[in-house]
Formats: structure tokens, sequence, C-alpha cells
């Protein structure tokens, strides 16, 4: 492969995740534009006779694959799910990741939890050491959510993030609201030097639901590059 172009190459990381799907399959279906070409190339195969159920990771993704002609069920009726495939806003050598760019961390996180394995598509740009530079997303309550962010600096500053300056994410003015109802901090860490910790801090703070910093979940990372495509297992 010698394309660098990054739709071309967020095309052929959703193609080579298709190699993880196997007939009577139960997927969860991740929220994304390389998510979205996973669908288009799985609609395909279904067109052609695999047969699978997905459930998805927000309203987006839900009526995309309707468009689709995607079978869909709720993840209450499904239970434990064979895969989840999902894109990534960063990930490292270690399948650690930042997701919720989108504004679908949670709903991408129970499913990721739900899944026997979970299967990370990007294209290189997304493969960084150490993550950071893309600002973590914390999904809160939005009732008192001004205490909330700064319950949320306090958290980094007693790891050593002390210039955190956590900013509410906006759309057409007002604050974003995700699939939930809820309101999103996007946390700028610029670099993230134990995730694990970092994830461990955020995750008790009261007011969060939950964060994008997703720890062990991942199992296989399919990342394309202008040198081909590359599958880092855990």
């Amino acid at each position: 492969m010698t394309n660098t172009d990054p739709a071309a190459l967020k095309r052929a990381a959703a193609a080579r995740a298709l190699d993880f799907v196997e007939d009577g399959m139960k997927l969860g279906l991740g929220t994304g534009s390389t998510a979205d070409l996973f669908l288009e190339l799985l609609a395909e195969r279904i067109r052609g006779g695999l047969k699978i159920v997905g459930t998805p990771t927000s309203e987006r993704t839900a009526a995309k694959s309707r468009e689709l002609n995607i079978p869909l069920a709720e993840l209450d009726a499904l239970g434990e799910l064979d895969l989840a495939v999902d894109g990534a806003d960063e990930a490292d050598a270690d399948l650690a990741l930042i997701k919720g760019g989108g504004g679908a961390l949670l709903r991408e996180k129970i499913v990721a939890a739900s899944a026997r394995r979970m299967v990370v598509i990007a294209d290189e740009s997304k493969l960084v050491k150490p993550l950071g530079a893309f600002p973590v997303p914390v999904e809160v309550i939005p009732f008192g959510h001004g205490t909330t962010k700064a319950r949320i600096v306090k958290a980094a500053t007693a790891l050593g993030y002390r210039t955190l300056d956590p900013k509410l994410r906006l759309k057409d003015g007002a604050a974003y609201r995700t699939d939930n109802g809820n309101v999103i901090y996007d946390c700028p860490f610029a670099t993230i030097h134990d995730v694990p910790a970092l994830a461990a801090a955020l995750s008790p703070i009261t007011g969060v639901v939950e964060h994008g910093l997703f720890v062990n979940m991942a199992s296989a990372l399919v990342i394309a590059g202008a040198g081909g495509i590359r599958v880092i297992h855990k």
C-alpha cells in the first residue's frame, strides 16, 4: 500500500477488521468516520450472505446501520457480544485508547465491556506515544457540572497535571449534549505519563459518568499506513 490518503487508509483498516467477523456473530458497532466505513463494508458482506446482528454505540450509528439494512438488536437482548469494532482518537502500542471525540464514549465503553474482543481500526496518525495530544473527553452530569470540572482539575493536579483547563464542549453556541443527555468536558492533558493512573483517578469523581480513556479493553489494533496494514495484538 502506497496510498497516504487518510480516507483510503481508514477504509483499508476497516476492511482488514472484517477478517475478525464470523458468521453468526453478535457485534458491537462503533461510532465515527472509520467505524462508518466498517459499517459500509459490513453491509456489503451481509448482502453477500453473512449473518450477524449488531448493537450500535450511538444514535448516529443506529441510523446509519438501519440505512444500510444491518440487523440490529438492543444490547440487553444480546448479552455478551462476540466482537466490538470501533475507531479511536488516539492509541498507543499498549492498546490504551482515547475515545469520545464523537461524543459516544459512554455507550462505546459499555459495548466494549460487553464484548469478548474489541478490535480498534485507525490510520497510522492515530498511533502515538504517549497519549494526550488529543483532549480526553469526560462525560459529566449536567447538574452542577462546573463543580465537577473543579473536581477533575483537583484530581489531575494531584497527579502532577498542574495546568489542566477542561473545556465544556459546545454545539451551536450551547453545551453539547450526548445521547444520554449529559455534557462533555474536553481535557487537554498534552502528555499522559501514566494512563491507568489517570483513568483510575477520573473514574470515581462525583459527577463524572465516564471518561474517554480505554485501558485494557482493546484486544487488537488495526493500523493502516503508507507501508501497509499492521495488526497489534494485546
